[in-house]
């Protein structure tokens, strides 16, 4: 049986310690991963109310476009690639949410992040078959909800706004939160505004329209969520300025069985007095100022909780367990939508049409309209042609996003791909990485790599500005100081006072790595720099990105340098490249323009190489995997097998 909903009241200063303790750096991580997105905040039932608070948060701290979308919207609607989408479920065992997850991996959206409370369910089992997925876990101390989503909600809520603060404010903001939300959640609130007295008329009328501003949003949807699953009355929602755009006339009307509740900010107290004063005397009305500033959303939350509490006491129902009719459990367990799988057509496999679809950005249907798939088929054909044909003397690959995922860099490579690199080394073949990161990336790969043979695999430190195998522990040079024109660029960055605000800089002696700061954008940093670096006659340093990082490097910097090092040793070797940034301005562009060159994520748009072959669903180390799983090795070099990657 359900919990009584006073039971679930009566654990949210528990659930409050809770949020306020939780472990909170890996959602920090994904969260300032989104920062430079829109996004898409999706969730059902409960945790649609969740998916709301996300969604005002972002455009809020972050400053970027949200929205909010059912697991269904995400199913049948396509999406933007570049988009960060957040899938929240408390349970995590509702069959609606699982599809949203798996439609989500199959079109790959730049970002998928996905915060669950249960860790034994299908949809964190999805989640881990594809890495390159962020999931995150939080058991709520309250255990499952009533029938209502209550303590998971808040907490859900409560963490993600912590995080966004942990980015984007000051740790003062969150105490500030906490000390409202603490006096709110103690039943001596409600008893000091009279709130059951006031309130009372409200439930005497069949519906009750709900007014709110942007910053009391979330708990005005909070409330037609309760209301309409628990039964306890019809709720009409709209701002306070939409509301005056025809919604009032449902009050000329229906006045007789409405009342009105507005759910006030401070910022909004003006506007919503003079809206409530212009209302007929007749319809019973209720104003409940809440808090401003960041506390706003999660007090309104709190407020619907209460509201919430109050109205069942009136109704005779009890919100935590209202009774679930027999068609209730029927309609809850339908299946819904599934994505359509991709079936071979055109002539193309199911791998071919992920494969030209990451290319060109386009449907296959969208091709197919202009004329232009049989160009990319026959692209596609002939660049495996020329990699399954190839016999390989050497393979150069990038480390971070490529050997390792990037937000688990200080994570060894997976087995896998170790014990493939050692065959590859035992056939005398030559392994050589091209990384943006120094001594780190040769310690970790000392610790996996038998160190007989060490003198086999080459490494291009700082984006291939020094040279040296794995053997030599004097490269990289470590010293913390810019040369030549590296260095005058170092001065001009180190001066101006936006580059200073948005961004912490480390200086090498052929690299400047500039990192942007919790809550700023890297796009925005990246083009003032390449403003600044131009406006002072800079322009020939090369610039590379990689997540929230910006290389710039020295003249002559470049990760071919690690394929020029290769031909060194082998006069007219044949090499193949494999990185995950082959887009124009990402580290890896030059690597994988090279003729065999493969991607493992983002791509050129180059038909004669740097294509993405992996499955679909998958990326980074997961795909690097499977290039290297289709490799046979002999004496000395290497060749793809026979029909591999397709």
């Amino acid at each position: 049986m359900a919990k009584p909903y006073a039971s679930e009241m009566e654990q949210l200063n528990a659930t409050l310690d809770w949020l306020c303790q939780a472990d909170i750096s890996g959602l920090t991580k994904s969260l300032k991963a989104s920062s430079d997105l829109p996004m898409v905040a999706i969730g059902s039932g409960g945790s649609l109310s969740a998916a709301h608070g996300l969604a005002t948060n972002h455009r809020q701290y972050a400053g970027r476009v949200s929205n909010v979308a059912t697991p269904l919207e995400v199913v049948r609607e396509p999406i933007d690639e570049q988009t960060a989408n957040w899938l929240l479920s408390a349970g995590g065992r509702n069959v609606d949410i699982l599809a949203a997850a798996k439609a989500l991996i199959d079109r790959e959206p730049r970002q998928l992040t996905v915060v669950t409370g249960r860790d034994d369910t299908k949809l964190t089992e999805l989640c881990r078959a594809h890495p390159f997925v962020d999931l995150h876990i939080f058991p709520p101390p309250a255990g499952k909800d009533g029938f209502l989503a209550t303590n998971s909600l808040l907490g859900f809520t409560g963490l993600l706004q912590r995080a966004y603060i942990s980015l984007f404010g000051q740790p003062e903001d969150w105490d500030e939160i906490v000390s409202v939300l603490r006096s709110m959640s103690d039943p001596a609130f409600s008893h000091s505004l009279d709130l059951d007295k006031h309130a009372a008329p409200l439930w005497q009328r069949t519906t009750t329209v709900v007014l709110y501003g942007p910053s009391t949003r979330l708990g005005a949807m909070d409330i037609e969520s309760k209301f309409t699953e628990a039964a306890l009355g019809s709720i009409q929602l709209a701002d306070f300025r939409n509301f005056a755009h025809g919604r009032h006339h449902w009050l000329a009307k229906r006045g007789a069985d409405s009342g009105v509740l507005a759910l006030v900010a401070p910022e909004d107290k003006m506007l919503a007095d003079k809206t409530m004063a212009l209302l007929p005397d007749y319809i019973p009305k209720l104003s409940l100022d809440l808090p401003g500033g960041g506390a706003a959303g999660l007090a309104s939350l709190l407020a619907a909780f209460k509201l919430t509490a109050l109205a069942g006491l009136a109704q005779g129902i009890d919100p935590g367990r209202p009774g679930v009719p027999t068609f209730g459990r029927k309609l809850y367990k339908l299946t819904p939508p599934k994505t359509p799988k991709r079936k071979p057509s055109h002539g193309l496999s199911g791998r071919d049409i992920v494969a030209i679809e990451r290319k060109t950005k386009q449907s296959v249907d969208q091709l197919v309209r202009s004329g232009s798939l049989q160009y990319w088929q026959n692209q596609l054909n002939n660049f495996r042609e020329r990699l399954l044909t190839k016999t390989f003397d050497a393979i150069v690959l990038d480390y971070d996003g490529t050997i390792v995922e990037t937000r688990s860099r200080l994570d060894p490579p997976s087995e896998g791909i170790v014990e493939k690199l050692i065959e590859m080394l035992e056939a005398d073949i030559w392994v050589c990485l091209a990384t943006g990161r120094g001594k780190s990336a040769r310690i970790d790969l000392q610790k996996c790599i038998p160190n007989t043979h060490w003198e086999k695999v080459l490494l291009g430190y700082y984006n291939g500005a020094e040279v040296s195998s794995l053997s030599d522990d004097l490269v990289p040079n470590g010293e913390a100081r810019a040369y030549g024109e590296l260095h005058a660029a170092s001065a001009l960055l180190n001066v101006n006072g936006l580059i200073c605000a948005i961004s912490e800089q480390e200086d090498r002696n052929h690299q400047i790595t500039l990192t942007a700061k919790s809550g700023y954008s890297a796009a925005h940093l990246y083009e003032s720099v390449v403003e600044l670096l131009s406006g002072a006659g800079l322009a020939r340093l090369a610039m590379v990105r990689s997540g929230h990082s910006i290389d710039i490097l020295a003249p002559g910097v470049s990760k071919l340098n690690v394929v020029d090092a290769v031909m060194q040793k082998i006069p007219n070797a044949s090499i193949l490249s494999i990185g995950d940034s082959g887009g124009l301005n990402g580290n890896d562009y030059e690597l994988l323009f090279r003729p065999h060159s493969l991607s493992v994520d983002k791509i050129s748009a180059d038909p004669k190489t740097c294509w993405n072959l992996g499955s679909q669903g998958q990326r980074g180390p997961k795909i690097l995997a499977e290039y290297l799983d289709a490799i046979i090795c002999s004496e000395g070099s290497f060749e793809f097998r026979s029909g591999a990657l397709k």
